[in-house]
Parts: structure tokens; sequence; C-alpha cells
């Protein structure tokens, strides 16, 4: 289980990290080195003061009207005033909300390419990261956070600026106006309803902060079950498990469910509680006014006047609700996405890297120990060289760390003792783009890309040319059955590629592979999961693409290997033989064995693919035989 970040420590332990968090967001409020959206950002408070000024003088414009049409005598006053008032209150009205959407307008880019930035922060970050993250990690789960997260950070930056500011505003201008004008008690009257309601909706939106983050996890948990579902459907199909699946699914939303029904019932607690705050602290000043007004110390129009603003001030207070409960579950959901962006990857390039510079490619493994766990040790003391231009296979039974030198030569994982060279430069002291660039990689199980057969080549090299391209699916000997294709290199590979056979992505693999023009290339069992005909194929295309580059070939099938320069034998770790295929034969050790147990299961499928035909014969002519469905699986 992966340990919790600092930003995830700290949430647990309550102590105060969503005002850290609130401090990461606001810079991109103000970006560096961006004139433009720091002018747009200006440009967006200055229409926020504008909408608010105008909302609290509107209702001036009511009271003067009502004052107006109460008057008994003044006939021109009669008709003109309240006429002019009603008019200069509706276009009051209509100048609030234009200055609101102006705002909105005004800064809708600033608050997109916030989004953007983090999004694209926070997809660079997980790239960054090591494998070990990856494999400890859910697919599913890490797209819901994203998703979630880029959300937040809008509702987030909105709210903050456009909501939490304007309404403190709002309420002292109310306030110093009410005090003004009427006294101070009708102030206090106010300010103990905001104060109210403001307590109120901390501990109420406090307590709703579990239940939301439960309902979070619960929907994180059903997405990584869907996406992971899917992505396996074939497996789904293999074994008949639509219903276990669908099962499975269900019990993560009925999570979900219990969930949310809970948090519709906690808004509806909040909600209901607000409401009873505002209405009482409505009731209180109207009736104070009310009484003013038969005591003749106040006109009609005041009354009116203190309830217009009263209401006017419920749109804002409901706000200070409904914003604090956004941003609060805004920085719920961007939590998690700020605590990817705390993990640290585990792989970095050291102080003072340089590139790698590669004339020839030679590979040396000096005295390389690794191990996955402390306590199960991988590779032990493990010393040997790849010649520039040359053809080194590693073979061994499984486990005995064959796959593990490619992640060690990626630099996936560092080294525990020993170095690893590559042209005499110590990998752990060159740049990783710069190792990763100059290594090309065939692997055993290739998974492409949900886009069409010429993009999934191009990722070889991205600015390579279509001419090029193509001319890299001729090499790999794809691009006959390409042409055949009904689109041809526009045609859509499916889902990890699963429209193309295993042939045909391995294919793929080499030609995007041979784009990229590494020097040096890995074959980390190529071809170990194709059949007899097509790994005949695929090993002439890897022939061609080997040719004049040092290559490393990791290998179970041992006759893909016969040609290599040397072959290393691995077990428990170190090296137990090492010579040519000739030579390994000759000393009658553990190759020898797995060749003679190779050519022996070869043999056994050649006679049981003999029996079969035979038994299909004997059946064209009448003669009953056992039904037997016989794979031919070159392992």
């Amino acid at each position: 289980m992966t340990r919790p970040t600092p930003h995830q420590a700290a949430l647990r332990r309550g102590d105060g990290s969503h005002w850290g968090t609130l401090k990461d967001i606001m810079p991109l409020l103000w970006p560096e080195g961006r004139m433009d959206l720091k002018v747009r950002v200006v440009l967006a408070v200055v229409a926020l003061v504008l909408a608010k000024v105008i909302t609290v003088l509107t209702p001036f414009a009511y009271k003067y009207a009502v004052d107006a049409l109460t008057v008994k005598d003044g006939l021109p006053a009669l008709v003109v005033v309240p006429a002019f008032m009603i008019l200069a209150y509706g276009v009051g009205r209509v100048m609030m909300v234009a200055f609101a959407q102006l705002r909105d307008a005004i800064f809708a880019k600033v608050g997109q390419r916030a989004v953007r930035e983090l999004a694209m922060r926070t997809f660079r970050h997980l790239h960054a990261l090591s494998l070990k993250f990856h494999l400890e990690r859910r697919t599913g789960g890490l797209s819901r956070i994203i998703s979630r997260g880029t959300n937040g950070i809008d509702t987030i930056l909105r709210y903050s600026l456009f909501n939490t500011f304007p309404t403190a505003l709002e309420l002292l201008f109310i306030c110093g106006i009410l005090a003004h004008s009427y006294g101070w008690l009708y102030a206090l009257v106010v300010a103990g309803t905001v104060l109210a309601y403001i307590i109120y909706t901390y501990i109420a939106t406090e307590w709703r902060i579990n239940i939301r983050r439960a309902a979070n996890d619960a929907d994180t948990d059903a997405s990584t079950k869907a996406i992971d579902s899917l992505l396996n459907f074939e497996t789904v199909k293999y074994f008949g498990n639509e219903e276990h699946e669908a099962r499975r699914y269900d019990v993560a939303m009925a999570r979900y469910e219990k969930a949310s029904i809970k948090t519709w019932i906690s808004l509806a607690i909040l909600n209901a509680g607000q409401a009873l705050i505002f209405a009482i602290g409505l009731t209180v000043a109207m009736l104070m006014s009310g009484y003013a007004v038969q005591k003749g110390t106040m006109t009609l129009g005041d009354f009116v006047m203190i309830n217009a603003l009263m209401i006017q001030l419920y749109m804002p207070l409901n706000f200070i609700g409904s914003v604090y409960r956004d941003i609060k579950q805004g920085l719920i959901d961007v939590e998690e996405m700020f605590s990817l962006l705390e993990v640290e990857a585990d792989i970095k390039d050291r102080p003072g890297a340089v590139p790698l510079r590669t004339a020839k490619g030679e590979i040396i493994f000096e005295h390389v120990d690794f191990a996955y766990d402390k306590e199960r040790p991988i590779l032990r003391d493990l010393s040997f060289r790849v010649p520039s231009g040359k053809t080194v296979a590693i073979v061994g039974p499984s486990g005995a760390g064959k796959s593990t030198i490619s992640r060690l030569l990626f630099r996936f994982y560092d080294v525990s003792a020993g170095r690893i060279l590559v042209d005499g430069q110590d990998i752990a002291g060159v740049t990783q783009k710069t190792l990763r660039a100059a290594i090309g990689m065939v692997p055993q199980d290739t998974v492409l890309f949900n886009d069409t057969v010429r993009y999934n080549i191009r990722y070889g090299r991205p600015e390579a040319s279509d001419e090029e391209v193509e001319d890299a699916a001729r090499l790999a000997q794809v691009h006959s059955f390409v042409m055949t294709l009904p689109k041809g290199y526009e045609a859509l590979v499916g889902e990890r590629g699963l429209k193309l056979s295993g042939g045909e992505k391995q294919r793929v693999s080499i030609a995007r592979t041979i784009l990229k023009s590494p020097p040096i290339l890995i074959l980390d069992e190529a071809t170990s999961a194709l059949d007899s005909m097509t790994e005949r194929e695929i090993q002439t295309a890897l022939g061609q693409v080997s040719r004049n580059r040092t290559t490393l070939v990791i290998a179970h099938r041992l006759t893909t290997v016969v040609e290599a320069d040397e072959i290393i034998v691995l077990e428990h770790g170190g090296i137990a033989e090492r010579g040519t295929h000739g030579e390994l034969l000759k000393q009658r050790g553990l190759y020898a064995a797995m060749w003679n147990r190779q050519r022996e299961a070869d043999e056994a499928r050649r006679k049981l693919a003999d029996i079969e035909h035979e038994e299909e014969d004997g059946a064209g002519d009448g003669t009953p035989g056992p039904s037997i469905v016989a794979v031919n699986s070159a392992t």
C-alpha cells in the first residue's frame, strides 16, 4: 500500500492543510509572466465592485418610488417621480446582472488557463513518477482523481475571488447603510443574523466533510472497478464472469448510493437550518421597521427598503453557505490531486546529470546487485558486457531476473550495488530522457494506443513523415498487411490494440522501434507468445532491426537466440554459464538441459499435431475418434 504523502497525513491529522491547498492554488489567480491574464483579473475585480455598488444602491430607487406613490399632494410628483424611480430600479437590476456576467466573461480565460495548467502539471508529474508507483496504482482511480481535481480547481478559483470577497463587501455596505440611515440596532440585527448563519454553516459543513469524502472514495472505487473490468473485457468473456463483474460493480455502487443519500440528507439539513436563521433575522428586522412606521419615525418606503435590503442580503448570505460548501467540496476533490503532485519519484536525475553521449552503444554491467524487496534479492554480483554492434542473449528459468535486466538498463529502478555503463558512462549520472532515447524496446506484450496504425508506428518518432512511417512498416514486414485494411494506415487498432492479432501488434511494435532508430535494442521475449510460423516471420523482421545495433535479447524460446554472439544463462540472479550456442551445448549444463527440454516439448507438439490430422482423416472416412482441441503455442 502506498504511504500517505505529507499533504494526506496533514489532512488526516486535521491540522489545517486546507489553508496550504488554498495557498498553492492562489498563485494561479496571478499567473507569473502573463500580463494579459493579470489585466483580466483586474478588470474582473473592477466589474465585480461595480456590480456590488449597483446592487446595494438599487433598493434606494425602490424606496423613493414607494414614498412618492404614498404622497397625497402634488400631481407632478405623483406621476413623474415614481415612474423615474421605477425605471431607475429596473435599470439597476439590469446593470447588476450585466456587470456580474461581464465579470465572468472576462475571468473565464484566467480560470480555464489555471485548470489547464494544473491538469498538465499533474499529467506530466504522473509520467515522471517511477514504474513502482504505477504498478501500485489503479488507472480508474487516478482518472477520477484528476477529473474531480480539475473541476474543483475551477470552483475554488471562481468562488474565492468572485463570491467570498464580494459577499463580505456587500455585507459591509448594507450594515453601513442601515447603521447610518436607521440606527445601529438594525445593523446589529443584520450582523447577528450573519454571524449565526456563518457559525451554523461552518459547523454543518464540517460535519458533512467526512460524508462527502466517503462518497468520493466510493465513487473512485466504483470507477476503478468499471474501468478495470472493461479493460479486461476478453478475460471476462473467456470465463463467463459478466454477472460476477456486475455484482462486484454493484457492491461499489451500493456504497456510493449509501454515501450519496447521506450527502443529500445532510445538505437538506444544512439548507433548512440556514433558511430558519435568515427567516428569524428578517422577521425581527421587519417587526422593528413596522413598529417605526406606525410611530411615524419611518416611511413606508423605508419599510420596503429594509425588506429589499434584507432579501437582497439573502442572496450573498446564501452564497456564503453554498460557497463555503463548494469550496470545501472543491478542496476535498483537489486535495488528492495535490497529494499526487507531492509524491516524489523514486528515480530522479541526479544533480548535475549530463546527456548520454552515445557513439557505439556498448553496455557493461559491473557487479550489479538488485532486489525489489530487500529480503528477496533478484540479481547478485552480475557482470557482463555487450560489445558495440553485437548481440548478447540472456536466458534462464522463470524468476532468474531476465526482465529485471531490461528494467535496470532503462533505469526504471536503480541498482542496489554496482553500476551499469553505456559507452563508459554510468547511467545513474546521465539524464533519463537521453538514456531512454538511446534504447529501443520490443516487448513480449505489445500494448498499442487506441488510435490509428500510423499514429502507433509514428510514436517511435512523432516528427517522422508519412513516407518514413511507411518505410519502417515495410522493414517490419507489416506494410502489406496494413494495406489490406479498409482504411490502411488510418485504421483504428482498438483499445490496447485488440483489433490486431499478436503477430500484427508485434510487427507494429517493431516498425515503431525501427522508426526510433536507437543505437541500442532490447528484445524482451519478443516472440514467446507467438505461434511457430509467426515467430519465424517476426524473427526475420527482428534480424533486420538488430543489424549493426547493440542488441540485448531476453528470451525464453532458445531457438530464437542460437545466432547470438554470446548467450548468458542466469540462475538465481547470477551467471551460471556463458558462451555461444554450440559451446553451451558442449558443456552439457543448464543451457543444454533447457535446450533438450524445449526440443522434447516441440517434438511432442508435432506428434500431437500429426495425430490430430490422422484422426481428422479417419473421421472423414467415418471412423470415430476422440474430440481433441490442441493449441499450438510456441512457449
